[in-house]
């Protein structure tokens, strides 16, 4: 990628302690990245395409090493195409489906589901058994599977089953643990990088080439939007869906050495889908101590269409115009290539310790 001459930074870099002191002596190598996550969160992943692109297209396979890729809901579908032979196509190749698709009003779950699931056989093109044989990336997603009132998709009792869980969920988050099984799905060459997870039951299953399609549309179908996912081979028999709902932006005990590089929307990490409006849930800062995040700058995003990333509710917004929603979609996208080029050049230049900030 050629670099952009930019007047205002793109990027904020924040590390945590074990991480800052790491670049702060030794800089950032991609012989230093173990694992990366990757955040649900719709369609922001698209205002992020350009990093992806320097990460998996150009920077990581520098230095050539097994790399765990963690993702939910769209972090999830971003990191399939990282274990596809043409990442960098793959990933341009999500942005141009998901920019496509189009929710005429009142358009229900079922088709949402049909819809979604036409875009991911596009996606793979047949080619979901090479996510399995990567020779680098080893692919772990997160579901959850949804139990009492939340397993169900008829919408009054979904409805009621998700205002229970608001409201338990602003006493503790820990209550969650009543509506919902954390399941890591993982490439069988590696188990999850992570450590005993104690805050949820959770549990591993084997990706298979019978259930990393229905996997990856489980990790995605958000409540009362998308209909859940049964009976996924090899799994236990139950209602799955997006895997943000616990683990919004991966608020985990990441256990393998070395670095965990994270390619994000924020400056900060949001435990849970239902922790996005309590500025008071923080993250782990020990789950954050060997974290990199890499995320817009303030500036960066003020340039944007609307000043900020392609959201979900623009579906919305834009019903009834949903070329101005495309059109405002590409931009954001064309963008991003200024995240891209400015990661490369500080890396290239080692001078990614100079914007270090705390990450807290």
């Amino acid at each position: 990628m050629t670099a952009i001459h930019m007047k205002y930074q793109a990027l904020t870099i924040r590390a945590g302690t074990h991480a800052m002191s790491h670049i702060q002596t030794h800089g950032l190598s991609p012989a230093d990245v173990a694992i990366l996550p990757g955040a649900a969160g719709g369609p922001k992943a698209l205002g992020l395409q350009g990093l992806d692109l320097a990460l998996f297209g150009d920077w990581l396979p520098r230095v050539p090493r097994e790399r765990s890729l963690i993702g939910a809901s769209i972090g999830a579908w971003r990191f399939a195409c990282a274990c596809l032979p043409d990442p960098v196509k793959s990933l341009r190749r999500l942005g141009e489906l998901y920019t496509d698709l189009s929710f005429p009003k009142g358009i229900r779950p079922v088709d949402v589901n049909r819809l979604c699931r036409e875009m991911l056989d596009d996606l793979l093109e047949n080619n979901h058994s090479s996510i399995l044989t990567s020779p680098c990336y080893r692919l772990n997603l997160l579901v959850v599977q949804s139990l009492g009132l939340l397993a169900s998709d008829e919408r009054r009792t979904l409805g009621l089953g998700l205002s229970v869980v608001v409201r338990d969920n602003l006493i503790s988050r820990s209550r969650l643990a009543r509506y919902f099984n954390r399941i890591i799905a993982h490439d069988p060459r590696r188990v999850p990088p992570l450590e005993v997870l104690q805050d949820f039951p959770s549990r591993t299953q084997l990706l298979t080439s019978d259930n990393l399609r229905p996997t990856l549309l489980a990790s995605g179908s958000i409540p009362l939007v998308m209909e859940g996912i049964q009976d996924i081979p090899g799994f236990a028999p139950g209602t799955y869906r997006d895997g943000g709902l616990l683990d919004y932006h991966l608020d985990l005990p990441y256990s393998e050495p070395g670095l965990v590089l994270y390619p994000h929307f924020l400056e900060r990490v949001i435990p849970g889908w239902f922790d996005k409006g309590l500025f008071w849930r923080r993250a782990n800062s020990y789950h954050l101590r060997n974290v990199v995040l890499i995320a817009p700058t303030k500036a960066y995003l003020e340039r944007l269409p609307n000043r900020r990333l392609p959201d979900r509710r623009d579906f919305t917004r834009y019903a009834s115009d949903p070329g101005t929603r495309q059109r405002y979609w590409r931009q954001a996208i064309t963008e991003s290539q200024r995240l891209g080029d400015e990661f490369l050049e500080l890396a290239g230049n080692d001078r990614i310790a100079e914007r270090l900030q705390p990450l807290v």
